[in-house]
């Protein structure tokens, strides 16, 4: 049980910490090892992921192109460049054949 002091009264009780300076604790780091990361493969232009998009799927949606990451600006430069033809609003379909390669 602790004794709380009441108004009129004050704690008569006092703390002492020796605070020593001197001492000093440093953590001890270990040294960090170098590890190799093996090269990363290139990756896709998001052209080419537009077209394999729509290789597979035969017809895509611009709401399925900008979920891989292909914004919906680029859809009409792609159109003019003749990689995508525009089927209906929003809808779109691979310009090349299948034996073709994208480049």
């Amino acid at each position: 049980m602790k004794w709380l002091p009441v108004t009129d009264q004050t704690a008569n009780y006092e703390l002492p910490i020796a605070v020593d300076s001197s001492l000093r604790f440093r953590r001890r780091r270990k040294p960090k090892q170098q590890v190799e990361k093996p090269p990363e493969p290139p990756k896709a232009s998001l052209r080419q992921r537009a077209v394999w998009l729509a290789l597979a799927k035969g017809e895509v949606r611009a709401k399925d192109l900008t979920d891989i990451g292909v914004p919906r600006c680029y859809l009409t430069p792609m159109c003019d460049e003749g990689l995508l033809v525009k089927v209906g609003y929003g809808r779109y379909r691979a310009a090349v054949n299948d034996s073709e390669e994208v480049a």
